[in-house]
């Protein structure tokens, strides 16, 4: 049985608008169950593209509000998806201003011994008077992922743990990596792991086998082949990769990504500010306070131009899989794969040949 309601209404929201629609479902069919027929439930669409759409939806919502139910009994309303509470031009424009106090009032009004009403909001700015009295005054609830490792990790785990599977050492790290600040694919692909696991347990070999890397369209195996300097491996994978009719230039470009890691990882362990080994980075915290200023405001933005950006358990599965290369030998693959791409603009038609001579001169140098 749904709690009964302490408040005028629910409110639900976050950054994250997958995982603030799911939990909006849910207490939505909760409190619906409340209704006596489904002429008593309301749905009022609150996404607003301009000021105008957003003075239309809280009209709608405010009709929805005081509409009196046809058979009698309890009516729900559910304002779902208003993206005109963040910190956009829309969200801070006057006129949206006026009707987000209209929206306040509104729900100030609301009898919920007469009607149930639901409002869920993502994007959300938290700083905002109205965040802030909803926090008070309504039955709130934060669900936000918000791109942060940590908090994507718990949703992981915790979609995991409802469907009776949880992951071995490692196995959650390389989905993160993998998959990235996507909510949505992240619940997606845990089933599908869990439909593939052998058993309650998901683990590295099967998301290595079974996700693909969307985080930044890199080529793990074509990659993981090149630096770990084995030749043959590098060149099969090239060869399925062509097979299977893909181009040259995203394998070069994440054979550059990797390799600028590894230069900056190179230089920090030559320098003693850092050190990679089977365990991983250590002294990487130490070395980003200390050198993270340099790179200015790309600090916070993921990038392969900048070390401190990167997933920490990444760059211990880069420097831990083998010795890391000289920096020497890593500059020289940064001009085999500059030579590559002029290669292939000159020889379109010969990208695989490229690239295969492009590693091999690079693997057995």
């Amino acid at each position: 049985m749904p709690a009964v309601a302490t408040r005028n209404f629910s409110f639900i929201c976050g950054q994250d608008d997958f995982l603030v629609g799911r939990m909006g479902r849910k207490r939505f069919e909760e409190l619906s169950g409340e209704a006596t027929d489904e002429f008593s439930r309301e749905i009022v669409n609150g996404f607003a593209a301009n000021v105008d759409e957003v003075g239309t939806a809280v009209n709608r919502f405010r009709e929805a509000v005081l509409t009196v139910p046809m058979f009698g009994g309890r009516r729900v309303v559910w304002l779902r998806d208003v993206n005109f509470l963040a910190d956009t031009v829309t969200g801070k424009a006057e006129t949206t201003l006026q009707r987000v106090e209209d929206l306040q009032q509104v729900l100030q009004s609301v009898d919920p011994a007469e009607t149930a009403v639901l409002v869920t909001a993502a994007p959300m700015d938290r700083r905002r008077s109205f965040a802030k009295w909803c926090e008070k005054n309504a039955d709130f609830a934060l669900a936000d992922g918000g791109g942060d490792t940590d908090a994507l990790g718990a949703v992981a785990v915790a979609e995991a743990r409802s469907i009776g599977v949880a992951f071995a050492p490692g196995a959650l790290e390389l989905l993160l990596a993998r998959v990235g600040a996507n909510t949505r694919l992240l619940v997606e692909e845990v089933h599908k792991l869990a439909a593939h696991a052998d058993g309650p347990t998901i683990e590295e070999a099967s998301v290595a086998e079974v996700t693909p890397n969307v985080a930044q369209g890199d080529f793990f195996e074509t990659a993981d082949a090149f630096f770990s300097g084995n030749l043959q491996w590098t060149l099969a994978a090239l060869r399925r990769h062509f097979f299977a009719g893909g181009d040259a230039r995203p394998v070069l470009a994440a054979l550059q990504n990797r390799n600028r890691i590894l230069i900056q990882l190179r230089a920090l362990a030559d320098a003693g500010d850092a050190s990679a080994g089977p365990r991983g980075i250590e002294g990487l915290s130490r070395a980003a306070a200390a050198h993270g200023p340099r790179f200015g405001e790309a600090i916070a933005e993921k990038s392969s131009y900048n070390v401190f950006t990167q997933n920490p358990w990444y760059l211990g599965k880069l420097a831990g899989a083998a010795p890391l290369p000289s920096l020497r030998r890593l500059i020289d693959n940064q001009r085999e794969f500059i030579r590559a791409f002029e290669e292939i603009i000159r020889r379109p038609d010969g990208q695989s040949d490229v690239l295969r001579d492009m590693a091999v001169r690079c693997l057995t140098a």
